[in-house]
C-alpha cells in the first residue's frame, strides 16, 4: 500500500479519487453521482465514528454493522421510519463500488464487501394511469400562452416516449427530428438511444417551439443563457427537474387525479399501454432504455386484464371459447 494511503485523511483522498473515477471512467450522470456521494459521505461518517479513517482497516464485520445501522430507525427520532430496503441496497452498491475501486487501484488488498448481502428488495409493480386518465391529464392544459404550450408539450412527450424526467429536461433542439418522428435521448451512463414520438406529441412540440419557446427565451437577460435547451422556464433558463415535476403534479391536480401523477407515472403508463396494445417487450425495453429486459418485465405484471383477454382469445379451452 502506498504511503499516501497510510495518512489520517486516506479516506477523504480515496473518496475524492473514486468520485472522479465514477464521473470520468464510468460516465455517471450528475444525479447518480450525487446519490453515490451522499451515500458515501454517510458511510465515511460511520467509519470515523468507529475510529476508522483508512479503507484498508475496514473488515466485513464493520461493513455488516454499517448495513445494520443504515437499516435501523434513527435513534434521536423515535417517530422516524426505518429506511426502505431499496435505499439501503442502493447505499451498499455505492460502498461496494468504493471498495472495489480501492482494490483495483492497488490501495487495499481485499474487498470487505464481497460477503455482505444486501437487504432483499420487494419487487414493486408500477401503478400506471388508465388511458382515460391520461386523456384527462393531457386535456387539463388549456390556453395558448407560452407556458400552456410548453406544459402541453411536456405531458405529450413524457407519455409518448416514456423518457425519464432527467432525460426530458436535458433535451436540446438538435436532439429532435420531428419530421421523422424521432428524438435522441441520453440516458443513464450517458447511453444514447433514439425514441419514436407520436404525431400528437410532435404536433405539440412543433407548436411550442414555434410559438411558446421564443417568448420564454426572450425573458430578460437569461435569454443569452438558455442555449439550445428545448424546455425553458419562465426566466428563459433550461427547465429543471423540480420545475418539470411541479408542472406534471399541477396538471394531475387539475385533471382530478390528485397526487397519483408524477413524471415517472407517465413512463410507467407509456410502457404498460404499449404492452397492452401488443408491443413486443424487447421493443419496450429499447424505448425505455433498460439495460436488461428483466427490468422491463415488471410491466408485464401490471395488466392482469390484458393477460386474461389474450388467454381467453388464444386458448382452445378458455371460458370465452366454451
Amino acid at each position: 500500500m502506498s504511503d499516501s494511503v497510510a495518512t489520517a485523511d486516506a479516506l477523504d483522498d480515496l473518496l475524492a479519487e473514486h468520485a472522479i473515477w465514477l464521473a470520468v471512467e464510468r460516465g455517471l450522470r450528475p444525479n447518480t453521482l450525487d446519490a453515490y456521494q451522499r451515500d458515501l459521505r454517510e458511510y465515511a461518517a460511520f467509519l470515523r465514528s468507529h475510529g476508522v479513517s483508512d479503507p484498508a482497516a475496514v473488515d466485513v464485520d464493520l461493513v455488516r454493522a454499517y448495513v445494520a445501522a443504515r437499516s435501523s430507525v434513527i435513534d434521536d427520532d423515535p417517530g422516524a421510519r426505518a429506511p426502505a430496503p431499496a435505499s439501503v441496497a442502493r447505499a451498499l452498491v455505492a460502498v461496494r463500488s468504493f471498495h472495489r475501486f480501492c482494490v483495483d487501484e492497488g490501495h487495499t488488498a481485499d474487498d470487505p464487501t464481497e460477503d455482505v448481502r444486501a437487504p432483499k428488495v420487494p419487487a414493486g409493480i408500477p401503478k400506471a394511469l388508465t388511458e382515460p386518465d391520461v386523456t384527462a391529464l393531457l386535456d387539463s392544459v388549456v390556453g395558448d400562452d407560452a407556458r400552456a404550450l410548453r406544459d402541453r408539450a411536456i405531458l405529450e412527450v413524457l407519455y409518448a416516449t416514456g423518457v425519464r424526467i432527467t432525460e426530458l429536461v436535458a433535451l436540446d433542439r438538435a436532439d429532435l427530428a420531428l419530421d421523422d418522428g424521432l428524438v435522441r435521448v441520453f440516458g443513464k451512463g450517458a447511453k444514447e438511444r433514439v425514441v419514436p414520438v407520436g404525431r400528437p406529441a410532435c404536433a405539440a412540440l412543433e407548436t411550442y417551439l414555434a410559438q411558446g419557446r421564443p417568448e420564454l427565451a426572450r425573458s430578460g437577460s437569461a435569454a443569452r443563457r438558455a442555449g439550445d435547451a428545448v424546455f425553458l422556464n419562465a426566466r428563459g433558463n433550461r427547465l429543471t427537474r423540480q420545475g418539470c415535476w411541479g408542472i406534471v403534479r399541477d396538471a394531475g391536480g387539475r385533471a382530478g387525479l390528485g397526487d397519483r401523477v408524477h413524471p415517472h407515472v407517465l413512463r410507467h403508463s407509456c410502457a404498460t399501454h404499449l404492452l397492452d396494445h401488443g408491443a413486443d417487450i424487447r421493443v419496450v425495453q429499447e424505448v425505455l432504455g433498460h439495460a436488461s429486459v428483466s427490468t422491463t418485465q415488471v410491466y408485464t405484471k401490471v395488466s392482469a386484464e390484458r393477460l386474461r383477454v389474450v388467454y381467453d382469445s388464444a386458448h382452445p379451452r378458455s371460458r370465452s371459447r366454451r
